[in-house]
């Protein structure tokens, strides 16, 4: 039984292997365009939700932190309204 432990693979015993970059986060678009304020009214809203009508989440749509809350939010009265 012992054998069998000494002939497994240490980390030592392998070769070191060399991680893929990660790939650049892409800016987010509303900071992008330097909009201030992001409307329930836009077309764009759309492009931000599924077809039910859910939130796409934040690392799919790369959008930062800031925006993705204002985007809830518009995103949440648009629902209530019925525009979406």
């Amino acid at each position: 039984m012992s054998e069998e432990i000494q002939q497994t693979q240490t980390n030592e015993d392998r070769p070191f292997v060399k991680k893929a970059p990660r790939p650049k986060k892409r800016p987010c678009p509303f900071c992008m365009s330097k909009s201030v304020y992001i409307d329930y009214k836009d077309g764009r809203l759309t492009k931000y939700a599924t077809e039910k009508g859910k939130i796409i989440s934040r690392r799919q749509t790369g959008l930062c932190a800031k925006h993705q809350r204002e985007l809830t939010v518009a995103v949440k009265r648009a629902r209530n309204m019925a525009l979406i």
